[in-house]
């Protein structure tokens, strides 16, 4: 698997995914900015993602969801604040309602993802930021490190030269 750490920092309320690929930066950038690729690893491998909607530019939105074992449906959006093809990109991730819309009752994380070129590979760097403690104990207690680490996992499989 290509992830090789995963740190919760409760001083500064960030968890942090790093992962290293053979493959070129380009590459793996494709497997963000493509919503058909992104639907292949998004999510962890039980609870697949569709996109609906793929606005990756500053100010864009994207939404999807993603379909439980049981067949439930879970929604979730990012609102894009930053973006710089192919070696970072920055957007707030939060959870939607049945119709799409953000569900304020729910805690958000703003997400930081750079790509550097690193021994002839790409390292991703995956940086999420809670408002809170309260709000990140929530949410890793809901399975984000486990759920992350996962989805993360499956990149390896697409990045498979053809």
């Amino acid at each position: 698997m290509s992830v090789t750490s995963v740190e919760k920092d409760l001083d500064n309320l960030t968890l942090t995914l790093i992962a290293d690929f053979t493959a070129p930066r380009d590459r793996v950038w494709q497997l963000w900015a493509d919503p058909r690729q992104l639907e292949r690893w998004w999510g962890p491998p039980s609870f697949p993602a569709t996109f609906e909607q793929h606005d990756l530019a500053p100010g864009g939105t994207v939404t999807y969801y993603m379909t439980g074992p049981d067949g439930e449906k879970y929604a979730g959006y990012w609102t894009v604040t930053a973006v710089s093809a192919p070696s970072s990109l920055s957007f707030t991730d939060g959870f939607a309602d049945e119709s799409g819309r953000p569900n304020d009752e729910m805690p958000t994380t703003s997400s930081q993802v750079d790509f550097t070129e690193r021994n002839g590979g790409t390292r991703m760097t995956v940086v999420s930021r809670f408002a809170d403690r309260e709000q990140m104990d929530q949410l890793v207690e809901m399975g984000m490190v486990d759920g992350l680490t996962q989805a993360v996992g499956q990149m390896d499989g697409l990045l498979v030269p053809a």
